[in-house]
């Protein structure tokens, strides 16, 4: 089993869903970058569940511990390690269905592969694991902020049937995307979105999504040739999310759409550099060109199980769903 990505920044992630809590180990970070823990608490409460209606209800603080690498609030240069305890497990549910491979989760395909997964939860492909991603992320971006003057902002573009304008238009800032519960800036699609959600929950449904990712102010050539250019790395590391499905870069599949002449990006001069046009933004050949980088992962709907029958995996019958998460 992999738990570990990067190379310079290596980062690895442990723990289960319903497991004692969620952690990560960084490596490469350098010594003497200040470490901003409201900054890492703040993306984690962000990612937490139970802070609406529309989402799970498991209710997590998400509270973190930095157990190792840091001293009087920078960095030591040595693994950083942090610790997510899990103070709401609610594992009951889930013991009566030990015998069913929910569907379209990775029950079936962790036993074929170990001969023993745990019955509870998602273990290991878990959403829940995205905590350590989460608190790595925080670290890297202020890494990335100091260094660089590099920031990164994210935002929901659609959900279900109901889609937003993409890239155009997009918030200036965290703040204008938390103001809406399903992180969607613009405040009529947001609403729109809220409605469909709904929907889907009476129906006893579920949906999917996807999100824009806007990265400024990148230093150009980034990424190594020929297996590890930025958008192989990037897609990896988003398609490695679970449930994400799909990902697409700059204009992504929409450009398949259009002619050669249409999408591209021309080099115009800009303080001494190259400044480019946005459509492909902006990775030429196998390394990173520009200052602006757009990326676009999708994720399917979460699997449900009140609208199916499951078969189990002793009798072989079928049983109606009722299993949660």
């Amino acid at each position: 089993m992999s738990s570990s990505t990067g190379k310079l920044f290596k980062i690895t992630t442990y723990g289960e869903s319903h497991g004692p809590g969620i952690g990560v180990v960084i490596e490469g970070c350098p010594a003497g970058i200040t470490i901003d823990q409201e900054w890492i608490q703040r993306q984690l409460t962000r990612r937490r569940p139970g802070q609406s209606s529309l989402t799970t209800q498991r209710k997590e603080t998400d509270t973190f511990q930095i157990q190792s690498g840091v001293y009087e609030g920078k960095s030591l240069g040595t693994p950083i390690s942090i610790f997510v305890p899990s103070t709401d497990i609610k594992s009951g549910d889930y013991y009566k269905w030990a015998d069913v491979y929910r569907p379209s989760h990775a029950d079936y395909t962790y036993h074929a592969k170990y001969g023993y997964r745990t019955p509870i939860g998602g273990g290991r492909a878990s959403v829940r694991e995205t905590i350590g991603r989460v608190a790595a992320g925080a670290l890297a971006a202020q890494i990335l902020k100091q260094e660089f003057d590099t920031s990164v902002i994210a935002y929901v573009d659609s959900i279900g049937t109901i889609s937003g304008n993409g890239y155009e238009n997009p918030p200036s800032s965290i703040e204008e995307v938390d103001s809406s519960i399903v992180r969607c800036h613009n405040s009529k699609i947001s609403d729109k979105m809220i409605t469909e959600i709904e929907a889907a929950r009476k129906a006893g449904d579920s949906l999917g999504g996807t999100i824009c990712v806007i990265v400024r102010n990148v230093p150009p050539g980034l990424g190594e040739p020929t297996f590890d250019k930025l958008e192989a790395e990037l897609a990896k590391a988003c398609l490695s999310i679970p449930a994400c499905k799909g990902f697409e870069s700059g204009s992504g599949f929409a450009g398949t759409r259009l002619r050669g002449s249409e999408n591209n990006d021309v080099f115009l001069p800009k303080n001494d550099t190259s400044s480019t046009t946005e459509l492909n933004v902006d990775l030429s050949a196998d390394s990173f060109t520009e200052d602006t980088e757009k990326v676009g992962p999708s994720y399917k709907p979460n699997p449900v199980h009140g609208i199916a029958n499951v078969p189990e995996v002793t009798t072989k019958t079928n049983r109606s769903g009722g299993i949660q998460g």
